[in-house]
């Protein structure tokens, strides 16, 4: 709370010395909020006054690398979830009373929808301690409440009483479990994972009871599986790495047919299917080649381990095209279309004339690994025209421009808290700017869209309108959230 109020009122993130934020802390621990579940959670302790716990309680002995008792620190699942909507009390009641419902009435029915982020991050060495060996990579696994609805027994609708205004905020992210693992090390991260897996599918079949302005109220969970990159969705999806042969982690399509077919696929992909094809994977019933197993099980070969939704990371899909954006920048300054194979000095120097125009005539530094920041700020009108001072022929730096212009109308759909309400137009003419950009990229571009396209540049062409239909929004159930609260960790 000190955070917050200090960032509210200078705008600033300032961080408070260590025993301010201690005592601060102290008071901020998932408060013991009395609370039951029924039926009870299967192999979950009753007591409800735990606080931060040792997420390996359980399994310490076999993991051996470093003192297992320093690799995670986590909350159980349900406690955490009672906070968050201990926390949200006000707003539910306030909820309540503006859609004129008879508060005493209200005690069965709430619906909560939660949204499950997980990321991994990189360097997290300790600067200068002497602290106990650990990995220096780490993986906060963290939750946010995004609505509360109710269904009141004689309504046939739904009632939302509660949205989360700022779904991707690090304030409304609540960090669940914390760990030093490496994401890519597969069986340690499955391992600190498996008891928050075995909590949240007990939660899926009970009831938590809980007061809630002086009376107990009945809450059932929904989980979803959103904030997650690609990286982690294929690793916990038992999917192929994302240099696969197949791309996507939504439908089955094989990187030369997205080439083919840039904007019509569907989404085929779920927790369910991956489990069958991993099955017919290990059993092998038809007995066939490894290839023609592959291929029935399109890219399936590992067991799957957390249930995912399919959907899109708005904040890495900005990223992967603005990388992509980047090369085609390049790609023309040097004339590659009539050209098709340059040397590796050709394209140093292009590079280098297209980060110097860039560091000129708009300040931006060029950057090791694509960022977020860099990303918006290439992916402008202003950046388009700066670039196309160095693309010779006039006829390229149109088709460049009308690229821009197409990619600038679709962003939106796909970042907005709300597409509907906050571009209605952009989103009705999605589907037709998406074919639009797919056949300029297929005509003007063929040298690098002949039977590769990138991940990412897939999903926006071919998916996004999909999972706008059914989820009503892409970028609230994106990852920014999780990825701002890590750089508070």
């Amino acid at each position: 709370k000190m955070y917050r109020t200090v960032k509210a009122t200078s705008g600033r993130q300032i961080f408070q010395p260590l025993h301010t934020l201690r005592a601060a802390e102290k008071e901020l621990l998932p408060g013991f909020h009395q609370f039951e579940w029924q039926p009870a959670l299967k192999n979950v302790s009753e007591s409800y006054n735990v606080g931060i716990i040792n997420g390996l309680s359980g399994w310490t002995s076999s993991l051996d690398d470093s003192p297992a008792d320093t690799i995670t620190r986590r909350f159980r699942y349900d406690v955490a979830l009672v906070a968050a909507l201990k926390d949200l009390e006000e707003d539910i009641m306030e909820g309540l009373r503006d859609t004129g419902m008879e508060d005493s009435a209200c005690t069965l029915g709430f619906r909560v929808m939660i949204k499950e982020c997980c990321d991994g991050m990189g360097d997290v060495s300790e600067k200068h301690g002497g602290g106990p060996a650990v990995p220096e990579k780490a993986v906060r696994f963290s939750f946010t409440v995004m609505s509360v609805s109710i269904q009141a027994e004689d309504e046939q609708e739904e009632v939302t009483i509660f949205t989360e205004p700022k779904p991707n905020s690090e304030l409304s992210c609540k960090p669940l479990c914390l760990m030093f693992v490496d994401e890519s090390d597969h069986e340690t991260l499955t391992a600190v994972l498996g008891p928050i897996v075995a909590e949240r599918n007990a939660m899926k079949e009970s009831r938590l009871i809980l007061s809630m302005g002086g009376m107990p109220r009945s809450f059932r969970f929904h989980f979803r599986g959103t904030g997650y990159d690609e990286k982690m969705v294929r690793e916990m999806e038992g999917l192929e790495a994302s240099g696969s042969t197949y791309i996507c982690t939504l439908c089955d399509s094989t990187r030369a047919e997205a080439a083919q077919n840039m904007v019509l696929h569907s989404i085929t992909r779920s927790h369910d299917e991956n489990l069958e094809r991993y099955e017919i994977w290990r059993t092998n019933p038809f007995s066939e080649s490894v290839d023609e197993l592959r291929d029935r099980v399109k890219g399936v070969s590992a067991k799957p381990f957390l249930e995912t939704q399919p959907t899109l990371d708005a904040l890495h899909c900005d990223i992967g095209n603005a990388t992509e954006f980047y090369k085609i920048f390049q790609d023309e300054i040097g004339e590659v279309y009539k050209n098709p194979n340059p040397s590796k000095e050709e394209r140093r120097s292009w590079r280098a004339a297209l980060d110097k125009q860039l560091r000129k005539k708009m300040k931006l530094k060029p950057v090791m690994r694509m960022n977020g920041n860099y990303a918006r700020r290439l992916m402008t009108m202003e950046a388009t025209e700066v670039v196309c001072e160095l693309v010779p022929s006039e006829e390229r730096r149109e088709v460049l421009r009308e690229l821009m212009r197409l990619y600038l109308q679709m962003k939106p759909v796909w970042r907005a808290t709300c597409p509907a309400k906050e571009c209605p137009d952009q989103l009705c003419r999605y589907s037709f700017n998406s074919q639009r950009f797919a056949d300029l990229l297929s005509a003007t571009f063929k040298y690098r869209y002949n039977g590769k396209i990138t991940n990412y540049l897939h999903k926006t062409l071919a998916h996004v309108p999909e999972i706008i239909e059914r989820d009503g929004s892409i970028g609230a159930w994106a990852s920014e959230g999780n990825e701002s609260a890590n750089k508070l960790f």
